[in-house]
């Protein structure tokens, strides 16, 4: 693995020694994280495969610029990050996108296209509105918790379990990911929320993969599916898997799929 700056942005990078893939993949990642989220299983697994695999942390996210002004960052300033990164990269990459990632990277298709883009557990098109209901009724204990992380508080290891888990997870992996995770931009939640949602019309939906877990508590399937009956293509939604499915300990069941899928587009 290695670490490299586009204009002070964090992007962590994983090629092949002998790479059999001309695309490259670029993995965005969600809300409270940064790009280490992919370097634990994803960006070793695709480099395997043969793929130049690359994470980016966005603005304000692991180490790149401006975390002294998280809260003015926009979800078109991380559009602009995604594009700042492609533009580093030898071709056009498949986009794969988690959770904000996700929502992230359906505002970028909507400026370009792209050989293939994967919403994982992405925020739906419609927003974060439906989640926010959802989650204040089944779960409200755990969003009072997200709020107080937004804002650089503190939480119990529980409410990263809860968030993120449904199969086992050990403590010290659990106690390092708490460590990496960070306040999230109050101004990009508005805007998923209400004020920069998705056209659909724009998006080229025979490119997307669409990716859910069964029991996540933050996007739950059902939005999920909603996401895939808006742009008129299947979703996949993996049974007994939570949130975060890349650190998940069955975190090769969506990859192998994601693999297969850019297989099956003939994606080289």
């Amino acid at each position: 693995m290695n670490a490299s700056r586009l204009a002070t942005l964090e992007v962590l990078s994983r090629v092949p020694t002998a790479a059999s893939r001309t695309t490259p993949l670029l993995f965005v990642h969600g809300a409270f994280t940064g790009a280490w989220c992919w370097e634990e299983h994803f960006l070793p697994f695709f480099a395997e495969a043969g793929y130049a695999s690359h994470a980016l942390s966005l603005s304000g996210h692991g180490h790149s610029r401006g975390r002294e002004h998280l809260d003015s960052l926009s979800i078109a300033d991380y559009v602009n990050d995604v594009f700042e990164a492609v533009a580093g990269l030898p071709a056009p990459p498949v986009l794969i996108g988690h959770s904000m990632g996700g929502f992230v990277v359906q505002k970028a298709l909507e400026q370009r296209t792209f050989p293939g883009a994967v919403l994982m557990c992405a925020v739906p098109p419609q927003g974060l509105m439906a989640a926010a209901f959802g989650m204040m009724f089944s779960h409200p204990g755990l969003m009072t918790d997200l709020n107080q992380l937004m804002g650089g508080g503190e939480v119990a290891l529980d409410t990263l379990r809860e968030a993120l888990f449904a199969q086992p997870v050990a403590v010290d992996d659990l106690a390092r990911f708490y460590r990496w995770s960070q306040p999230e931009s109050h101004r990009a939640i508005w805007d998923m929320s209400l004020f920069n949602l998705p056209h659909p019309s724009k998006i080229d939906a025979s490119s997307l993969l669409i990716q859910g877990a069964e029991r996540d508590h933050l996007i739950p399937a059902s939005l999920v599916e909603m996401t895939a009956r808006t742009y008129g293509v299947p979703a996949t939604v993996f049974p007994g898997m939570g949130h975060g499915m890349m650190l998940e300990r069955d975190w090769k069941k969506p990859a192998r799929h994601i693999l297969d899928w850019l297989r099956e587009r003939d994606i080289a």
